[in-house]
């Protein structure tokens, strides 16, 4: 039984200290006025009855009740019932009181005597109860009750009602249930005619919420409230804000009862006192509410979570986290919390919603919601009491929870929410109130135990969830209302308004006395009476299902993990039977599957079977393997061992062991420390709290005998637990304090066990070593985490044995024991102490444990010597590689690891294949290459040979990197790592082996720098070849060629004084000033191996002085061989006879001006130059240029005779005189200086060389140029093979259109769009210079040339983006999403941006010089994009430099004589080390690249070709591509031996020899599709989307590294071959394994033609004829072809012949109709053209360019499906005033219409002719605009009732076929 109130108060109002309005409470009358024993009287209950204040007010108030709760020093909660009404103050009354409080201030008090004359005040008083029981109703009664019998004046004497209150006891639960008739059970009265029946609940264990809960949700909302529940369960601080008191109290009981069955422990005020409102900032959690008047005052408070009662909301403020509930579960509550509120709103959709929805009554509601979150709570802790750990039964229960195992099992350790509540206080107090196994049970538990099925089975449904919900209801409805029939109160009430009565006497003081006595009488009765016993209920609590049955429904266990089990399973059979092949193999696959859960407990359950008697000693490689495994396993544990699986393998790895020597054995333990779990004291807590339990349960299976000892073995510890504390009360004093003794010495004996364990798993194997446990220090306390970190140099000096007396050295060294030793005494005290350890025990074990630690560290040591003694692994051996011919070795194979760069091919990504990578070889250094070679460490890939190699030269890049996470068990820590970059797109990511001494890999890096950048470059590899026995050492190279070298030297040296005296000349030349400037003047250079020769320069020093005067024929010779001689007769741009005389009629002539490379020593020797300049003129013009670059001609089109020339760009000053806006056509000498003139006359000599020009008198305008020019064709112009216009114009505003960011408005292939035809002025030289340089020039409308100006990229911005694409191609590192991020970093670089704008500009100079003028392209330096511009504009103009011999010779002449800095763009030297790689000959490359792709049939030479150049020109294997000029090659006597005696070593020469002779051996460079057409200028798109990246970056053939080394690559595809013949009887497969990266897909693969050569090859051989030559054979089989392509001209083709179907009979492809009769091969068409003008709509007036080459190749299909009779190309004239237009015309005789469409390929109809309307054909006459070079009789004209269209068909037959077809349909019609 329990008192109902323990104090009664009454409080009334007192002034404060200073008279103000404001007072304070004061206690008049407390009832009893001596403290209960058991329950002392609470302080401060004065604050609480008015929370803001007590105040005077000006009227009667009504009176208000409310319940404050107080929270005593023991966490006992008091209820105080406040009860306030208003009493009247007398002003008399007032100022004694205020005398009393002040008499020395009495102006004061006059003051407030003078406020309060006039009106009557109002004081509160307060009636208070005490109690610790909540029943706010019969509190609110009986105050009440005691309110009206004052009020009212009833009878009835106060003081006995009070007496009666204060004696009244009620049952604490509704356990026994009396009869209604006893007296104290539950029906109350207090003597006042009153009566009233108390409900006290079933189980006081669940909360009374009446229906706060459901009134805290209608405030604010299910999201809100979830919100605050999840606040306050991870103990964030909570406040409510309200007007009213009693909405605070109840919605703080609200969420407190939705957490059950959590208990709150931190702060709890629902109704908090203004005077105590800094309680607010307290650092702890809280839930307190505050009436909103004091809104204000919570504004500043930035942690605290504000709910506003009265206006719905939650206010979380910016730095707070609420982590919410786990999915799904927080959807299930959310979706269960609209079933209880919203009824309706699943029924708000029903076309026929059912009429009536009764949602329930707020009570029951309020009950519904509660079972909603005690469903919610037995979901959320389902299965926890099989996470209990029961560490000891007697005298008390103590249980620990293991809370990592829990969410480990629950699959929540990542989640926000639920480790945070376990971490919780709550939890803790949870754990500690229903942990013990014998208690009293209420609905939680039934509802853990019982229901989780049901639960789980109602998820989807959401009426069996709702069902469940009300039956729970009803149960908490029930506990909280056992009788509901009896609920009938009689209470009697005020009179309606009494308050408001004028003449209330006040509230009489009431007489102690009398109450005193009441009390005294009823203590008396209860204390004589006997005790009431209350029935125990104590049952043994139940687990409920464990969580794994559970969780297996979830669907967590991996799918495939069986065939995981299965494959680690059989791998350590494997081990254990010594089969290591097998095992090896297995490995991999048994690491990779680690990473599932299953596999890892799969692995300790195995390894377990395996341990006979606590030992297992295995050999030297099971143990490895063993250990490896075991490793693998702990990598992916986290430090809290969720899962178990670290706590498993603790016993095993003090269980496997190897013997090192007699009496010497090394245990696992010492391989596996390397893990953070290990430092962990979490987890070391939960092992031996298990262990623990396992004894203890051990002690009371045993003890109970063993006549029934099966089913005791299938008792849980737990179940045990509470059979021993049923039994405790009824055992013998002796008998319980054996049992405390047996336990704590089970106890105790586990802790000595652990210390050992401890000092196993965190002493080093090598205690000299300090190991740096990671982790943070231990979980602790700073000091020891500040000693956990001991240096590196005190680990250095530490020695090796622990002999304390050799002094100061092993004092440091013993600090690794110290730590140990401190880490296992705080786990001891720990755990000690919670398991009720007594204190001479611990003190027993902390005296052992440094002996413990001592003595296994000087095992330890005996250990680690021995272990140092084992033989190392065996490796796999090394492969050595192959050399080339002359490749000398400088270091032999360090053994090392590749691994993998980020590509995801080789390393088995998501497209598949083996993981090649990593492999495990040996890295080599050659002279010429860094080559790895080894074995994939995959096992299942294992017998593959991984090659990856790059040339010394192309390294960019070398950095030492560490590699963060262990990317294999082979990799130790510590070991050097490199990577090494290549700009042939290779990467080596190399870690060397431990047994590389780190001196070697440093000495590997030096001789790599060394050989990287050699001092000069004649000690590159080119020159040392098969020089030198040890080329490492020898600094100089031996002269092979005395003669020629010396001749050369002599040359070089002369030129070089020659160059020096001008420059001391300069020294000491002052510029004359600007206005003076005259033919002196000299202008400043950029770089420093600029050279300009001055005026002053003596005569004699061109030739007098030198060794090889003009008439020396050799030398002369020599030049005349030069490429660019040869290439210039072949151009007929002048000729070099034998006396130097010159022919006068030819426009050009060769100068030799430059023979001594005194002039440019950056150009060849041999120049082009217009006829009428002379040479000393040159030597003055050339100071304009940079690098004195002069204009000189490279390409004359053979056709407009147009001219394109090449210089460097102008100095600032040359061109400000160059471009003077001047607006006379000949400008006076007046007008310019000397050298501008000079200039301006060279220019227009290049003008006057153009034939049309000289014809047209000079007067540059339109019809001078078409009358000359086109007069010669007598038409007008040409139709070229594109479809455009030849005489396309570009409009005067060129230069500023083309200065914009997109060149021209261009067509969709990147062409210039058509200018107007009919123009005023169109310049006969447009030279293409840099915007930035020709700033502020205006073209001059008179002058004969146009500048255009355009922005281009420097060489700075092409190194960079190479970079970014090195990057991109080869990322070193993988992404996350390696498609998005490739193409991402692609777009970064911005590579394909400028290779964009090279082919946009060189489509624009093609289009110039097809139109008849000449381009001189001047940007720059003049030798990188200038060279890049002016060699592919050749390579798209003519055709002869798309074979082979055209293409080395267009190399040769621009890019090698023209003095492109190959050594210093290629950084080939020392000296230009610093300039960095950049890559514009690669570039180049790359933009022929393209054009080939877009014309494949148009090359002579195959893309390997172009990849094996871009591979060799940065290799240095050959000598062409090295030096920066022919001034340099001959300086080093290279210039004339490539054509000297070939004989000897001279395989590193020439790469053009060697293409040569490769060429010869096998069709590698050939292109088979190569089917050229005469005098094809090509125009390919250059928009981005039509460039694709090219695979020489992407690809890669780890099956023998790069395949440009011919010789290397060819020797091990022939021993395959042979490896295959010898088993020919056997059934083969044709299927052959490709793998990306890894095969060379062209050699295992070969395209057709080739593998057909390679057969007659073979078959030739064994016929034993001498094989013919490849070429040979093509050429024949072509020439057959052509035979019988001409004997079957209706081209139907047998099938054999389409394989060659590139070498059809040319017509003009695309200048017309290209016609076959209808028949299953008719569209055969290899046109290339065909689709010219696909692109333009018939409006607008543009020209087309052509489609994508690849879909030209898609033409071997049968003829569509539509009827087409017959088909082909013809011109068609637009309507009024449109353009001819060729299309693809379709006669169909079924839908009896002519259709036709854009092009062949086009599937979208332009337009249809009728031929029901056409009325005749006639022969027509050409137009305006008609194609040109057409026969007249090739027009005709089709006349239907609507229009006439006019046709133009190719040639005169194809005219007439038309017209019969067309008249043959209108006939059959």
């Amino acid at each position: 039984m329990a008192r109902l109130a323990d104090y009664f108060v009454v409080v009334a109002f007192a002034p404060g200290k200073r008279g103000s309005g404001d007072g304070q409470g004061q206690i008049l009358q407390r009832f009893p006025e001596k403290d209960w024993e058991d329950n002392p009287f609470p302080q401060g209950i004065e604050l609480f009855c008015q929370p803001s204040g007590w105040q005077l007010f000006g009227e009667r108030n009504a009176p208000t009740f409310f319940i404050a709760v107080l929270t005593d020093i023991n966490s006992e909660r008091h209820y105080c019932a406040c009860f306030t009404f208003w009493e009247a103050v007398e002003a008399t009354q007032l100022q004694n009181c205020l005398r009393k409080v002040e008499e020395e201030e009495e102006e004061m008090v006059e003051e407030v005597t003078a406020l309060i004359q006039p009106a009557q005040l109002f004081a509160p008083k307060s009636l208070v109860l005490v109690s610790r029981l909540d029943h706010a109703e019969v509190f609110r009664n009986c105050l009440g009750l005691v309110y009206t019998i004052y009020v009212d004046g009833l009878g009835t004497s106060l003081e006995t009602v009070i007496g009666s209150l204060l004696t009244c006891t009620i049952p604490i639960t509704g356990g026994a249930q009396p009869d209604m008739e006893d007296e104290g059970a539950r029906t109350i009265s207090l003597g006042a005619g009153d009566r009233q029946v108390i409900q006290t609940p079933i189980n006081d264990s669940l909360p009374i919420s009446n229906c706060s809960v459901a009134l805290l949700f209608r405030q604010l909302g299910i999201t809100n409230v979830l919100g605050l529940f999840c606040a306050a369960l991870t103990e964030h601080k909570i406040l409510f804000l309200s007007s009213s008191y009693q909405r605070l109290t109840d919605a703080c009981r609200a969420l407190l009862a939705l957490m059950f069955p959590l208990k709150y422990s931190f702060t709890y005020v629902p109704i908090l006192p203004a005077q105590l409102l800094e309680v607010l900032s307290t650092p702890t959690p809280f839930i307190i509410g505050v009436s909103s008047t004091f809104q204000s005052e919570t504004q500043e408070l930035l942690d605290v979570i504000i709910a506003d009662l009265d206006g719905g909301t939650v206010t979380i403020p910016e730095c707070i986290h609420i982590s919410l509930l786990p999915e799904p579960l927080l959807h299930q509550t959310r979706e269960a919390l609209s079933l209880v509120l919203d009824p309706e709103l699943e029924m708000a959709d029903l076309a026929f919603p059912p009429s009536t929805i009764s949602a329930s009554s707020l009570k029951m509601q309020d009950k519904e919601i509660r079972a909603v979150f005690l469903r919610l709570f037995a979901q959320l802790l389902q299965g926890y009491r099989w996470c209990l750990h029961i560490i000891r039964i007697h005298p008390e229960p103590v249980i620990r929870f293991h809370k990592a195992a829990f969410l480990g099992q629950r699959g929540l350790v990542e989640d926000d929410f639920l480790p945070k509540v376990l971490e919780g206080m709550a939890f803790a107090g949870f754990v500690t109130e229903r942990g013990p196994p014998y208690r009293d049970t209420d609905l939680f538990d039934e509802l853990v135990a019982n229901e989780a099925k049901r639960m789980q089975a109602d998820e989807g449904s959401k009426v069996r969830v709702l069902r469940h919900i009300k039956e729970l209801a009803e149960q908490l409805y029930k506990n909280e209302n056992p009788y509901p029939a009896v609920t009938m109160h009689k209470v009697q009430k005020p009179t309606e308004g009494c308050h408001l009565r004028l003449h209330q006497r006040p509230f009489p003081r009431l007489d102690e006395g009398t109450i005193q006595w009441i009390v005294d009488q009823a203590t008396a009765k209860l204390q004589s009476a006997p005790p009431l016993v209350r029935a125990e209920k104590k049952c043994m609590v139940p687990s409920g299902p464990p969580l794994g049955v559970l969780m297996e429904r979830h669907g967590i266990v991996l799918a495939n993990s069986a065939r995981r089990l299965e494959v680690v399973r059989n791998c350590i059979t494997y081990v254990f039977e010594g089969k290591m092949l097998e095992a090896k193999k297995l490995l991999p696959a048994v690491l990779r599957a680690m990473k599932s859960r299953a596999a890892r407990q799969c692995l300790t359950q195995e390894l377990n079977l395996h341990v006979q008697q606590n030992r297992a000693v295995l050999d030297h490689q099971q143990f490895d393997f063993i250990v490896r495994m075991m490793n693998c396993c702990l990598q992916d544990c986290s430090a809290t061992d969720e899962h178990g699986v670290a706590a498993t393998l603790l016993p095993l790895v003090t269980a496997f062991c190897r013997k090192l020597s007699p009496g010497i054995t090394q245990f696992a333990y010492s391989c596996v420390q390397e893990h953070l779990v290990w430092a962990t004291i979490q987890f070391w807590e939960a092992m031996f709290y298990g262990d623990v339990q396992n004894h203890i349960r051990a002690l009371y299976v045993e003890g109970n005998g063993e006549e029934n000892h099966s089913e005791k073995e299938e008792k849980s510890a737990l179940e045990i637990a509470a059979g021993q504390c049923r039994l405790w009360p009824t055992m013998s004093r002796e008998k319980q304090l054996e049992l405390i003794q047996k336990e704590e010495s089970t106890v105790f004996s586990q802790a000595i066990h652990y210390a050992n364990r401890m000092s196993y798993l965190l002493l080093p194997l090598d205690a000299s070593k300090s190991r740096l446990l990671r982790g943070s220090g231990f979980g602790g306390d700073a000091e020891s985490v500040s000693n956990s970190f001991i240096t590196n140099s005190i680990a250095g000096s530490v020695a090796d044995s622990y002999d304390t007396e050799s002094g100061f050295e092993d004092a440091e060294s013993s600090d690794v024991a110290n730590y140990v030793v401190r880490f296992i005494n705080r786990f001891v005290d720990k755990v000690c102490t919670e398991s009720g350890v007594t204190n001479e025990h611990l003190k027993g074990l902390h005296v052992m444990i440094p002996d413990i630690v001592q003595m296994h560290i000087e095992t330890l040591d005996a250990v680690h010597r021995e272990s140092k003694r084992l033989p190392p692994i065996q490796k796999p051996k090394l492969l050595r590689p192959s050399l080339l011919v002359g490749e000398e070795s400088v270091m032999d194979g360090l053994r090392v690891y590749l691994m993998p760069d980020g590509r995801e091919e080789a390393a088995g990504g998501s497209i598949g294949g083996p993981p090649l990578l990593p492999a495990e070889g040996a890295v080599f250094l050659t002279t010429y290459r860094i080559i790895f070679k080894g074995t994939p460490t995959d096992p299942l890939v294992g017998e593959q040979v991984v090659v990856r190699s790059f040339p010394i030269a192309s390294l960019t890049k070398e950095e030492k990197i560490t590699v963060q996470a262990q990317v294999d068990q082979f990799i130790q820590e510590g070991c050097a790592q490199l990577q090494l970059r290549s700009c042939t797109f290779q990467l080596l990511r190399i870690a060397f082996d431990e047994e590389v001494a780190s001196e070697s890999a440093e000495t590997f890096r030096k001789h790599l720098g060394k050989l990287r950048y050699p001092q000069h470059v004649s000690d590159t590899f080119a020159f040392t070849v098969g020089q030198s026995a040890k080329p490492a050492l020898q600094p100089k190279a031996k002269e092979k060629n005395p003669s020629l070298r010396t001749i050369s030297r002599n040359l070089v040296k002369n030129a070089k004084k020659t160059i020096g005296r001008q420059y001391v000349t300069r020294k000491k030349y002052t510029p004359p000033s600007w206005e003076h400037r005259g033919s002196q003047q000299h202008f400043p250079e950029d770089h420093e191996d600029e050279i300009s020769v001055s005026e002053e320069m003596d005569k004699g020093t061109l030739s007098s002085s030198t060794t090889i005067r003009p008439s020396d024929k050799m030398t002369m010779s020599h030049l005349v061989e030069r490429a660019c001689c040869r290439d210039y007769q072949r151009l007929g741009l002048g000729t070099l006879s034998s006396s130097l005389t010159r022919s006068k009629n030819e426009p050009f002539r060769i100068s030799t001006v430059n023979r001594m490379y005194a002039i440019c020593r950056s150009y060849p020797g041999l120049l082009i130059v217009p006829q009428s300049i002379q040479d000393n003129t040159i030597q003055r013009i050339s100071r304009c240029y940079r690098q004195n670059r002069f204009p000189v001609v490279c390409w004359r089109n053979a056709r407009t005779k147009a001219t394109l020339l090449r210089s460097g760009g102008l100095h600032g000053k040359g061109v400000a005189g160059l471009f003077k806006s001047q607006n006379t056509p000949a400008p006076g000498p007046s007008q310019a200086d000397s050298t501008s003139l000079e200039q301006e006359k060279y220019l227009q000599a290049v003008i006057n060389s153009m034939p049309h020009y000289a014809e047209a008198g000079g007067r540059n305008t339109l019809s001078g140029f078409t009358s000359a020019h086109m007069s010669g064709s007598g038409k007008w112009g040409s139709i070229r093979a594109s479809g455009r216009m030849s005489n396309y114009a570009l409009t005067t505003e060129i230069g500023s259109r083309l200065a914009g960011k997109e060149l021209l408005s261009t067509q969709p292939n990147g062409s210039p769009s058509e200018a107007s035809f009919l123009r005023q002025h169109r310049a006969s030289l447009y030279i293409i210079g840099d915007k930035s340089q020709l700033r502020g020039v205006k073209p001059d409308p008179l002058q004969h040339w146009e500048v255009v100006p355009i922005e281009v990229f420097d060489a700075r911005q092409v190194k960079s983006s190479f970079k970014k694409l090195m990057k991109a191609c080869v990322p070193s590192t993988p992404s996350p999403e390696p498609g998005v991020a490739f193409l991402r970093s692609l777009e970064e670089s911005e590579w394909l941006v400028q290779i964009h704008k090279i082919l946009q500009i060189s489509v624009l100079v093609v289009e110039l010089l097809d139109t008849g003028s000449s381009v001189l392209v001047s940007l720059e330096d003049g030798w990188d994009i200038t060279t890049q511009l002016v060699s592919l504009v050749q390579l798209l103009s003519d055709p002869y430099y798309r074979t082979l011999e055209g293409f080395r010779l267009l190399v040769e002449k621009e890019w090698l004589s023209f003095g492109h800095r190959f050594s210093h763009r290629g950084a080939q030297t020392l000296a230009s080390q610093s300039s960095g790689f950049t890559p514009i000959f690669l570039q180049f490359l790359d933009c022929v690249h393209q054009i080939h792709l877009q014309f494949p049939m148009e090359f002579e030479f195959s893309q390997y070709f172009l990849k094996f150049l871009s591979y060799h020109y940065v290799s240095s294997r050959f000598r062409t591509f090295l030096l920066d000029s022919d001034y340099e090659r001959l300086e080093l006597g290279l210039l004339y031996e490539e054509k000297g005696e070939r004989k000897g070593s001279q395989l590193s020469r020439s790469i053009w020899d060697y293409v040569e002779r490769l060429n010869k051996k096998t069709p590698i460079f050939f292109n088979y599709m190569y089917a050229p057409e005469d005098g094809e200028v090509l125009r390919p798109y250059s928009n981005i989307s039509n460039l694709k990246v090219w695979d020489y970056y992407t690809q890669e053939t780890l099956a023998e590294g790069p395949s440009y080394d011919w010789e290397l690559v060819q020797c091990p595809a022939e021993e395959l071959e042979e490896a295959t013949l010898p088993d020919t009887n056997a059934p083969q497969s044709r299927r052959k394994i490709i793998w990306p990266c890894y095969s060379n897909r062209s050699r295992t693969e070969p395209d057709a033609i080739s593998r057909l050569l390679e057969e007659l090859q073979s078959l030739e051989m064994e016929l034993g004829q001498v094989p013919e030559r490849w070429k040979d054979m093509w050429d024949k089989v072509k020439a057959f072809q052509r035979a019988e392509a001409q004997a079957d001209p209706s081209g139907r083709m047998g099938a054999s012949s389409l394989l060659m179907a590139s070498s059809l009979p040319h017509q003009r492809r695309s200048l017309g109709v290209y016609l076959q009769e209808s028949g299953v091969s008719s569209t055969i068409n290899l046109s290339l053209d065909n689709d010219a003008s696909s692109t333009s709509t018939p409006s607008s007036g543009k020209q087309g360019g052509r489609k994508s080459t690849s879909t030209l190749y898609s033409q071997f299909q049968t003829a569509e499906s539509e009827n087409r009779s017959y088909e082909g190309s013809l011109y068609k004239k637009g309507a009024f005033m449109k353009p001819w237009k060729p299309r693809w015309f379709v006669l169909d005789k079924t839908k009896h219409q002519l259709r036709y469409y854009d092009s062949r390929l086009d599937t979208e109809c332009k337009g249809v002719i009728d031929l029901a309307e056409v009325e005749s054909i006639t022969p027509g006459t050409p137009t305006m605009g008609a194609p040109k070079m057409v026969d007249e009789k090739a027009f005709f004209d089709l006349k239907t009732t609507k229009r006439v269209y006019n046709f133009c068909a190719q040639d005169v037959q194809l005219a007439q076929q038309w017209i019969d077809r067309i008249q043959s349909c209108l006939s059959d019609a």
